[in-house]
């Protein structure tokens, strides 16, 4: 018996229900020589403003108990730079690309909406509403429903393709964002990001990282993000993307269990450039050990 790894998340059917997550991944053509792009369910490509961004001062990445914090700042190319130099590779590839689409304030959001709009080979923006925002003195819109609900709304209006509202783990209720970003129009929506986090050098007194702050990634997150999968999912009728320490097929299947429809593979990518076709084979083997014909019907089956 072969396993039926296809999802449909209603909007776009993938060939497995694997991705690989903005920011861990590069634009994906870093990654070409080491596994196939066309095999994952999608590439969700690094963070995109309009211009090419330099991101925060060094250092920007430090190591913790099972996990990572970084404070990158969304360095980018821009979106110019992208439709030249990597779209091209990335449609020769054959690569599903999702775009990371982020933005200062709500206006940068839809201009780069809007020439992506004119681009060809691009399957869904994933919505970064846990950018920093100018006009709200550095929030996010994602801490926020009403935040969320205006951005998603405004996005939506403007794109011609799906939008996934990807989602900040830094609130009190996750379920009232969800519902905020489904209210508005979102085709999905993706959690988690990172959690706010820091770690200090005992012999400075000094943060490790240059920005003092910066996002928790890694095995330590992932009870508390399948905790806000699992509620996210419990929430709303749109699809759930859940991540947030996948770093083998079992983490992958228990996001699956608790609502989400696909996952996405983030700071295992450092450790293992072909980590998600890994995760993927390790999806199909659980499977078949246990005679599941689509892994479709893993979704939603927690028992509670």
């Amino acid at each position: 018996m072969k396993t039926d790894l296809s999802v449909d998340l209603g909007f776009l059917k993938l060939r497995n229900p694997v991705l690989a997550a903005s920011g861990t991944f590069g634009y994906g053509t870093e990654f070409a020589p080491f596994l196939d792009l066309s095999a994952l369910g999608g590439v969700v490509v690094k963070g995109l403003y309009y211009g090419p961004r330099e991101g925060n001062p060094p250092p920007r990445i430090v190591e913790t108990a099972s996990g990572m914090i970084n404070a990158i700042g969304l360095q980018g190319v821009g979106v110019e730079a992208f439709a030249a130099d990597v779209l091209p590779e990335l449609r020769k590839a054959g690569a599903s690309v999702w775009v990371n689409v982020c933005g200062e304030d709500e206006d940068e959001y839809l201009r780069v909406i809007g020439f992506l709009d004119r681009l060809d080979g691009l399957a869904a923006y994933e919505l970064n509403i846990s950018c920093p925002n100018v006009k709200r003195n550095g929030l996010c819109p994602a801490l926020r429903a009403d935040w969320t609900f205006d951005l998603v709304r405004a996005a939506k209006a403007r794109s011609r393709r799906p939008v996934v509202a990807k989602l900040s783990p830094n609130v009190t209720d996750i379920v009232e964002i969800a519902r905020a970003a489904e209210r508005a129009g979102a085709d999905g929506v993706s959690l988690v990001n990172t959690f706010l986090a820091m770690a200090i050098d005992p012999e400075t007194r000094r943060p490790r990282l240059a920005n003092g702050f910066g996002g928790l990634s890694g095995p330590a997150i992932k009870p508390i993000a399948l905790r806000m999968v699992y509620q996210a999912a419990s929430a709303v009728k749109i699809p759930v993307i859940g991540m947030g320490g996948v770093m083998t097929g079992r983490d992958a299947v228990e996001f699956l269990i608790a609502g989400a429809k696909a996952v996405e593979v983030g700071t295992a990518n450092f450790v293992d450039p072909a980590s998600t076709v890994r995760v993927i084979g390790d999806i199909e083997a659980f499977c078949l050990e246990r005679g599941i014909a689509r892994v479709s019907d893993l979704v939603g089956t927690v028992r509670i």
